[in-house]
Parts: C-alpha cells; structure tokens; sequence
C-alpha cells in the first residue's frame, strides 16, 4: 500500500473475564488481569434484571482492561502464542474487528500459575482502525466512509501478515 491512510493498526485489545457473581471470584479475577497486563483493571457492572441468574442492576459481575500501542502488540503477540497462532475465519466481524477466548490463563508465556487465583480464562476482543478514524470520536461525530472501513477480509490479511497466524 502506497496510500498512509489506509494502514490498518491495532487500536485497542480489551481483556475481559466475566464470573457472574461478586466476591473472591470477581477479584481473583482483577488480580489476574492486573498481573497479566501490567495495568488497573476495573469491574464492570451488569444493566440488566434477570431473575433465573440471580443479577440485578449494578452488580458487579466482571473485570476488564485495555491495553493500546506498543503494549498492546507484545500483549497480542502472546495472546497469539497462548492459542498456536490459529484463529477461526468466523472470530472476524463485517467491522474488521475479531475476539477470541484463552480457556486458561497458565498458557500465556510468561504468565506464571498462581494457586491463589486458580485456573481461569479470559477473553480478548481486538479492534483495529486506520489513521482519520478518530472522526467518530469527536464530539460533532462523523461517519466514517464506506471505502476507508475495515472489512473482515482485509482485518484476516493484516493478522496473517502482521503476526503470521493461521486462519482455519
């Protein structure tokens, strides 16, 4: 590519567990993230009633981080090695965005296994952009046109030249 506005880079990676419930699981759970990334992770809190699963509004039912930049690359990096290098064509949105779950965290290099936390997995949800995306984020919010956006066949070749990841 010749043009530099259409570059596709990593804008952010969320990591995300949700447990359901508050308590010791909630905050093995913040712990873990914590000593994953390097970074503060914050509990998210459910919007909804549903009685079968005992949640109610404001309860705080998960933990989740961003990562962003140069950090965010050597995170993915090794969120990649934790699955072999094989991601799924279906993990892809028509956004160009992709997520995929790590069932346990001890498969992370350099994640070391803690007998206090356990055994727990987690998912990561990556979003990628192109240099002008920012317009949306403005407060007078701007679409972004339909020739500059993402699809999932170019987000699918970035990944594969980008980190060298097999797409099944």
């Amino acid at each position: 590519m010749t043009n530099p506005m259409r570059k596709i880079r990593i804008e952010k990676i969320t990591l995300n567990i949700g447990v359901g419930e508050a308590g010791d699981k909630l905050e093995k759970s913040k712990k873990l993230l914590e000593s994953i990334t390097g970074t503060k992770a914050v509990k998210t809190k459910s919007n909804k009633r549903i009685p079968t699963w005992n949640l109610r509004p404001g309860l705080e039912i998960a933990c989740k981080t961003t990562l962003r930049s140069k950090k965010a690359e050597a995170m993915l990096k090794r969120l990649f090695q934790a699955i072999n290098n094989e991601l799924e064509e279906s993990k892809f949105d028509n956004n160009g965005n992709f997520s995929f779950g790590v069932p346990e965290y001890i498969n992370i290099p350099e994640a070391e296994y803690d007998p206090g936390i356990g055994i727990i997995g987690l998912e990561v949800a990556i979003t990628l952009e192109r240099p002008g995306f920012r317009i949306k984020k403005r407060i007078k919010k701007v679409k972004i046109g339909k020739k500059h956006k993402i699809t999932k066949e170019e987000a699918i070749e970035f990944i594969k030249n980008e980190f060298k990841i097999n797409i099944k």
